[in-house]
Formats: C-alpha cells, sequence, structure tokens
C-alpha cells in the first residue's frame, strides 16, 4: 500500500504548505547542523521575521534575491523567508569560482543577496554594488514580527527557486521552477521519502537534490541532518547512530571507508531504512557488502539540475542492477531515448534521454534562446545524457553527447569504458576522456587512481580487462595515474579541467576537502 506524507495538501503555494508544516510537525526537528537545532515551527518562525526585514529593505514579489550561504540552518531560514516574502531564491555554491558567481550575478541580477563573505559578491567594473545582508543581520532579523496577513499572495505558475548547473560546459545556466515544480517532488519521491525521516545530506545546499525538495520536506516532516564537514567515516558513522538516521547517501568511495570504520559492526543502525548511492556507480561487490553491514537495502537515483526527479532503482534490485543501471522512471515521469533528429529510437539503441513531467524546469532564467534549445512546447526535456533501455525496462547510461569520441570510425562511450574499469581490482577511481590522435582519429585517456598507489595498474592490464567485457577498440590507448580526480562544485568529476590538464601535460589538481556549500 502506497504511503501517504504525514502533510498532503492540497495548498496552492510552498508558503501555505509551511503554515500547515509549521502546526503538523511542531516541535519535531527539522535541521540538524552540529550543536545547532531546529524545529519546525522555529525554522517557519525565524524565516517569517526574516521575510518581514526582506520587504522592509525592497524585496518584492517576483525579485531574485541571491543567497551566497554555507549549507547550514541560516541557509535554510534565508531560502523559506525569500519565499514567504515572494521573491526568487538563486542559491550560489560556495565553490564556484569569480567568473561563475559573476555569470550568475548577471543571469540573474538579485536586489539583494545573502552572504557571509561579502567581497565574492561585489561586481566588477561599473556594476551598482548589490545591496549585502550578512549573518549577523540574518540572526537579528529571524528574532522579529513575521509578516502575518501582509505576506505576498503567489500562484502556483509563479517562480520560487533558481537552481544553476555546474557550469562544466559553458557558464552556468538557472533552471527555475515554480510552486507547482516543487509541489510534484513530493509525489514523485517513491521510496526516497516516509513520515518523519531523518536525512544525512551531504549535498550542498544550492543543489537541486535540496532546493527542489523543500515541499517534499514539508510534506513528509523530515529532517535534513547535515554531514559533519569535512567528511570522515567517524563523522558518519556517529551521525547515523547519534541522530538515528533513517536515509544516508554517500559516493562509492564514502561507503567503502564507512566499511573499514572498526566500529561499524557494532554500532546501531536499527533506524536506518535506506542507503543512496550518489554521484558515481558503486560496483556490485561494494553494494551486496554495504547491504549486508548496513541490514538495510541500497538504491541509485539519477536526475539532473533541470529535472530534479527522472529514474531510480527499487530496495529489491539485484546489486548488478544498481551497478549498470540507474532505474526505471519515477512516479509522474515519462523518459524517452531519441536520435539527434528527435525521433524515438529502437529499443536496445542508444539515444538522448527526453524526459517529460510536473518535475521539470520551467526554463532557464532570463535565456529563452537556450531554452528553446532543450525544452520542447509539449514539455520534453532534451539532455545530453545518452543511454538506453534493458530488457526490463531499465536505463542505461553510457555517456554525454559531448563525451562521446570516435575511434577509428566507431562511436565509445567513456561513461561505459569507466564502469567497466571500475571493477578492475587496481582502479580505486576512474575518468576517461577522448582526446585527438594521428591516423585512429581519437583515442580514450584513462586518468586511474590506484586502489595501491605501490602496485598500478598498467594500461595492457586495464586493456586486456576492456577486451574480455567489450569491444577491444573501447580500450584506453593511454593511461594517466594520478593521486586524485579534481571535482566540480557539485562534486562530479571536472572532465573540462581533465581535458586541460592532458593538452598542457599538466597532473590534474586532486579534489580539495569538500567545503560546506
Amino acid at each position: 500500500m502506497k504511503v501517504r506524507p504525514p502533510l498532503p495538501g492540497p495548498f496552492r503555494t510552498v508558503s501555505d504548505a509551511m503554515d500547515a508544516a509549521a502546526l503538523r510537525h511542531g516541535d519535531r526537528d527539522a535541521y540538524v547542523d552540529g550543536d545547532r537545532r531546529c524545529s519546525f515551527a522555529q525554522w517557519i518562525a525565524a524565516a517569517d521575521g526574516l521575510a518581514a526585514e526582506l520587504v522592509d529593505r525592497g524585496v518584492r514579489p517576483g525579485d531574485v534575491v541571491a543567497l551566497h550561504l554555507p549549507s547550514t540552518i541560516d541557509y535554510a531560514i534565508a531560502y523559506a523567508a525569500v519565499v514567504r516574502a515572494g521573491g526568487v531564491a538563486s542559491g550560489i555554491n560556495q565553490r564556484l569560482g569569480p567568473r561563475e558567481v559573476a555569470a550568475i550575478l548577471d543571469r540573474a541580477p538579485p536586489v539583494l543577496a545573502i552572504t557571509d563573505q561579502p567581497p565574492a559578491l561585489t561586481p566588477a567594473g561599473s556594476s551598482a554594488p548589490i545591496p549585502l545582508m550578512g549573518l549577523d543581520e540574518l540572526a537579528l532579523a529571524s528574532t522579529r514580527a513575521g509578516l502575518g496577513s501582509a505576506r505576498p499572495a503567489r500562484a502556483p505558475s509563479d517562480p520560487v527557486v533558481i537552481i544553476w548547473t555546474s557550469g562544466t560546459t559553458g557558464v552556468p545556466k538557472g533552471a527555475w521552477f515554480d510552486h507547482a515544480n516543487l509541489e510534484a517532488a513530493v509525489a514523485s519521491a517513491g521510496v526516497m521519502s516516509a513520515p518523519y525521516d531523518r536525512r544525512l545530506v551531504a549535498t550542498p545546499f544550492p543543489h537541486a537534490g535540496y532546493m527542489a525538495k523543500l515541499w517534499e520536506q514539508l510534506a513528509w516532516g523530515s529532517c535534513t541532518v547535515v554531514s559533519p564537514t569535512p567528511w570522515t567515516a567517524d563523522g558518519m558513522l556517529r551521525s547515523m547512530v547519534d541522530e538515528r538516521i533513517t536515509v544516508a547517501g554517500g559516493v562509492p568511495t564514502q561507503w567503502a571507508k564507512l566499511l573499514e570504520h572498526p566500529e561499524l559492526a557494532a554500532a546501531d543502525l536499527s533506524s536506518l531504512r535506506l542507503g543512496l548511492v550518489a554521484t558515481a556507480p558503486a560496483s556490485p561487490e561494494l553494494i551486496e557488502r554495504v547491504t549486508d553491514a548496513l541490514r538495510c537495502p541500497l538504491v541509485v537515483r539519477y536526475a539532473m539540475t533541470e529535472s530534479p526527479s527522472i529514474t531510480g532503482t527499487d530496495p529489491g534490485d539485484a546489486p548488478a542492477v544498481l551497478y549498470r543501471t540507474v532505474g526505471r522512471p519515477q512516479a509522474g515521469i515519462e523518459v524517452a531515448l531519441v536520435d539527434e533528429a528527435g525521433v524515438e529510437v529502437p529499443a536496445g539503441t542508444v539515444g538522448r534521454v527526453r524526459v517529460r513531467g510536473s518535475c521539470v524546469m520551467r526554463g532557464y532564467w532570463g535565456a529563452p534562446e537556450l531554452t528553446a534549445e532543450v525544452l520542447s512546447p509539449d514539455g520534453w526535456l532534451t539532455s545530453s545524457d545518452l543511454g538506453r533501455f534493458d530488457p526490463a525496462g531499465n536505463l542505461v547510461l553510457v555517456g554525454r553527447a559531448g563525451d562521446m569520441y570516435i575511434r577509428g570510425g566507431y562511436n565509445v562511450y567513456p561513461l561505459e569504458v569507466e564502469n567497466v574499469l571500475a571493477e578492475h581490482p587496481g582502479v580505486a577511481h576512474v575518468a576517461v576522456i577522448g582526446v585527438p590522435a594521428p591516423v585512429i582519429g581519437e583515442i580514450g585517456v584513462a586518468f586511474v587512481v590506484a586502489s595501491d598507489p605501490s602496485a598500478p595498474p598498467t594500461l595492457a592490464a586495464l586493456g586486456a580487462w576492456i577486451g574480455e567485457r567489450l569491444a577491444d577498440y573501447k580500450a584506453p590507448g593511454e593511461l594517466r595515474l594520478v593521486d586524485g580526480l579534481p571535482l566540480t562544485a557539485m562534486l562530479k568529476v571536472d572532465k573540462v579541467a581533465l581535458g586541460s590538464a592532458h593538452r598542457l601535460g599538466e597532473r590534474p589538481v586532486p579534489p580539495a576537502s569538500p567545503a560546506r556549500g
């Protein structure tokens, strides 16, 4: 039987759902951030006070307010306050560089920015300065009386949030969503949400995984527990035990490190009902080991900034399904695969992933020409992701259109090669890019982090490994052993940086400890 959320609605807007959540969930935890805790009633009350201050500072319905803050309770209060004031929240990841931030400010000029790093949001040249609000001002404003009946009225089709892409293929693009979009996340949540879940979250708050799920949190009464930073296996385990976590997400490396923790076997994880594999595929062996150790199933989710819900696996799926696929379409989502002309491809054939559903963005903010390139009049979003359906209807991703390279006339999809190389015992992490080569056109370069740096795999060994599992032309033509792979602000492998490092003959810069943002 399908479980209904404790706050099913109907409501017209996110603010209406907030009112109901403050009453229904009351003293239940909404956020845990280290030593700080915030109940639903406290969260909404603080947001009301800040919303009144925003209106006094000139924020009007439809105005953009930039949030340039770490992933903390303060961010959550600021986000809710912008919504209560009728504004449009534009989350800016603090790991983005000056050029990326400048591009965001140019594409969606804010009437106000809430930040703990004022110099980072000071426009260059002759641009008018952006009015700023600091954390001290936020804290003070959060204690004042709220707007009450003076809160601006909004409609389900009014914009509420702008979520920025990572900008790996150019300047960031701002996918915007209205109230109805955010409501749709409640229905598409599936097994990811249960009443009063307690979720351990390491995703930066400006990410779609948080900002597009605001209504979902209100409806299910779920508590967001911010993962300690910098991340450690000990910090993850302590949080899971102390906060009685029910849903925990992690990348394969984090799950692998957690398995090595000496106290894992004795830890009380009886509250945990689900684990999420994020960012990169985990090998079937790792999935089985984690499932046995946690005594709960793992699932995989596939989404993108422009459509925060697309496909997912089910708790009963085999480890091979979790490793090789991203599951089936979620509730209310249609997925199709098309060729470059937009024609649906035959079953089992690789095509571009198209998505349609009520979770799909309304467009790119201030960029109708970019919107028209990816969003059809009948609501189909065409992505750059390439995939095929397996016989069971699971979507198998093979790469991105821009990543594919052609070796000797044959198409090679890097993600497919990466997934196979990741199963090699000598490979801890891997990324593959295509580079120009004489005669043959292009070859694959495998950037590999060795499981044992003292005995790294050889190019011949990896070629033989690929040859036993895939067509031999898919084997990499060059091997680069590295200490780590560079990451984007959204913690995905930065292939643009890998390509630049290869052209310049440099070593790619490995990731720093993840920042809170």
